[in-house]
C-alpha cells in the first residue's frame, strides 16, 4: 500500500489549541499554588495557637498571627483579625485578600479563616 502523498496536516489547531490552554493552567498554577500554601500555613498556625490559648492573652495571639502572616507575606490587616475568648472557648477571625496579577487582569483572592475551639485546661 501506497502513503498517500495528498494528505494536509490540519491538525496544528487543535495543537495550538491545547498548547495555549496548557499555558494558562501553568499560569494560574504558578501563581495561586504559593499563596494557596502560605495561607494554609498562617491557618495551621492559627490553630496550633487555638490549641494552646490557655497559655497566653487574646493580645499576644494576635501580635503572633500578625507576625506570622507579615512572615508569610499575607496582607492581614490587624483590624480584620479577632481574637476572643469566652466561655471556655477560643474564636479566632482573619479576614485578608490577595490579589492574584495576571496579563489584563487582577483576581482578588478572598480568605475568610474562622477557628472556633474548646480551650482545653491541663
Amino acid at each position: 500500500m501506497r502513503p498517500n502523498l495528498r494528505q494536509r496536516g490540519e491538525g496544528r489547531v487543535g495543537c495550538l489549541f491545547w498548547a495555549v490552554i496548557f499555558a494558562v493552567i501553568a499560569l494560574i498554577a504558578v501563581k495561586a499554588v504559593p499563596v494557596k500554601y502560605r495561607s494554609s500555613q498562617l491557618f495551621d498556625f492559627m490553630d496550633e495557637q487555638a490549641k494552646f490559648a490557655q497559655q497566653t492573652t487574646p493580645d499576644r495571639m494576635k501580635k503572633a498571627i500578625m507576625r506570622r502572616a507579615r512572615e508569610l507575606q499575607i496582607p492581614l490587616d490587624p483590624k480584620k483579625l479577632s481574637v476572643s475568648k469566652a466561655g471556655g472557648r477560643i474564636r479566632i477571625q482573619a479576614e485578608y485578600m490577595v490579589p492574584l496579577e495576571f496579563p489584563g487582569y487582577t483576581y482578588e483572592w478572598n480568605f475568610e479563616e474562622d477557628i472556633n475551639e474548646p480551650i482545653f485546661i491541663w
